[in-house]
């Protein structure tokens, strides 16, 4: 009996001093290592450990600030038909949503199209790509019955970053339109400045 109670003595002294081999020092004394579970010796601090990775991993996904949100966005074009050229040609309401589509509502007259559509990626820290399509209004004036004519569309490409403080953004953008067979009608290149939009911004803000 002495002998079984010495073995036994042992086996759990070898337990306590090797618990991160506890696996192996269990199936020794034959019990089951499927009863041996991490989060069973510190719950809590497994639990810390794993929300931490997933933090991280969060962090790194993200890349710091959303862009996802409302902007007041203003496009200043540099080239027109690869030529110099300088004005502004949009200024404009753009909500960019958290499933990686975008919505604009341009300053153009209604008539001429002034909602469109858009879909993004995120590209690094705090920089972003859209490609935004949009269908240009109808030719009411030469249609019969006033219905319209169409008249095709454009593709608008955008490269921005956003600032360290999630605030506003900057960069570049490229606007291609279309002819209804799909010729290219003109092309713009220029710079985008974006200012995001909170509940506390007046509509005076947006009249540039």
């Amino acid at each position: 009996m002495s002998g079984i109670y010495s073995r036994f003595v042992s086996c759990l002294s070898a337990l306590s001093l090797t618990a991160v081999l506890a696996p192996a020092a269990l199936a020794q004394c034959g019990i089951s290592t499927k009863l041996v579970k991490p989060a069973a010796w510190l719950p809590q601090l497994n639990h810390a450990q794993l929300q931490g990775a997933l933090d991280d991993h969060d962090n790194q996904k993200n890349f710091g600030p959303s862009i996802v949100g409302m902007w007041h966005v203003v496009f200043n074009a540099q080239t027109m038909n690869d030529a110099p050229f300088s004005g502004q040609i949009d200024n404009s309401v753009v909500v960019w949503h958290s499933d990686g589509t975008e919505i604009m509502n341009s300053s153009r007259p209604a008539q001429d199209g002034n909602f469109c559509l858009g879909v993004w990626t995120q590209t690094g820290p705090r920089s972003y790509y859209l490609n935004h399509i949009p269908w240009q209004g109808n030719d009411t004036e030469n249609a019969p019955g006033g219905i319209g004519n169409p008249q095709g569309g454009a593709q608008l490409t955008e490269k921005v970053v956003l600032s360290l403080d999630g605030n506003s953004y900057t960069g570049s953008f490229k606007l291609v339109a279309y002819g209804p067979a799909g010729s290219v009608a003109v092309t713009f290149t220029g710079t985008i400045s974006a200012t995001r939009i909170t509940v506390d911004t007046p509509f005076k803000d947006l009249l540039q």
